[in-house]
Parts: structure tokens; C-alpha cells; sequence
């Protein structure tokens, strides 16, 4: 079997450098950015300016080689952790996901906010988020991450992913 994927847009964020960038959307919640989209996928976007937050999927087209064993921005114990059970970029098929607010969607062009993304990423996908679908209900578990929401908004990347 083979699978193809097609870049759709490519995001445009301030971000530059992989150093020191937010590594997830709550450290970023007031970073701004543009998804630019080809111009024969600008119908797909129709409606969608009535969603407050989307789903991006994306390539990490900075990833040299995968890894299956990682070390995590946000773990405290410095314990290398299985891939799977992370969010970090060094996935077999180093794709992201990222939930953004979005803030307005004029012709190819969709201004997103809470982004932690490098400039020049490909996207492969997005996808409204829907609260009837989407929210979890009861209580959640985060596994081994126990930082705060404070912790993970300051958290920087480094280069151990680069």
C-alpha cells in the first residue's frame, strides 16, 4: 500500500529557529500567524470562518531522523520516554498536531492564533473543532506529564530535537 500526502498550504509564523520556540499552542497563546493556502484548495475554505478554533496537521519538515525513544520539553524526571507516548516531532511519520484559534479567513488566506509552529511548516490538513465532538468529558489523564499550565506555557525547545 502506499500513502500519499499532499501539501495544501504552507504556515507562515514568526518563528524562524527551532531554538527557543513555545513547544505547544499555551505558550504561544498570543503568537500570530498566517496559513497560506494554494490557490486550488481556497473553495475547501468556505464556511469555516465560523469555527473559533481548528486543527492543524502538519509535516515537521525540520525532523532529520525519527526516534523512539525521547526525552520530553515538559517531563521534570529527565526520563527518556517512548515516542508514542509524546508530542514531539520525532514520530515516525513526524506529523503535528496543533489546536489553534482561528481569527479570520479572507480568500487562501487564514490568520490563526496560539501558534508553536515553525515558519515554512506544510500542511497537510485542517479541521474545525467542534465542542460536541471534541470535548472530553470526566476526567482526563495525562500520563507522565505533570507540569502545570504554567510550566508548559513557559516551557522553550532547545536542541534536542533539531
Amino acid at each position: 500500500m502506499t500513502i500519499t500526502l499532499k501539501q495544501i498550504a504552507t504556515i507562515r509564523s514568526p518563528f524562524c529557529d527551532l531554538v527557543n520556540m513555545p513547544v505547544q499552542p499555551k505558550g504561544a497563546k498570543n503568537v500570530f500567524a498566517t496559513i497560506e493556502f494554494k490557490k486550488e484548495y481556497q473553495d475547501g475554505l468556505k464556511d469555516l470562518d465560523g469555527f473559533s478554533h481548528v486543527y492543524l496537521i502538519y509535516y515537521f519538515h525540520k525532523v532529520k531522523e525519527p526516534k523512539l525513544s525521547v526525552i520530553p520539553f515538559n517531563d521534570k524526571t529527565n526520563t527518556p520516554r517512548g515516542v508514542f507516548s509524546t508530542r514531539t516531532p520525532m514520530h515516525p511519520n513526524s506529523i503535528g498536531l496543533s489546536v489553534v484559534e482561528l481569527v479570520k479567513v479572507e480568500e487562501n488566506i487564514v490568520t490563526i492564533k496560539g501558534v508553536d509552529i515553525v515558519d515554512g511548516t506544510p500542511l497537510l490538513d485542517i479541521k474545525p473543532y467542534i465542542e460536541n465532538f471534541d470535548k472530553i468529558e470526566g476526567t482526563p489523564r495525562s500520563g507522565w506529564m505533570k507540569s502545570n499550565k504554567d510550566e508548559v506555557s513557559e516551557k522553550r525547545s532547545d536542541e534536542r530535537f533539531i
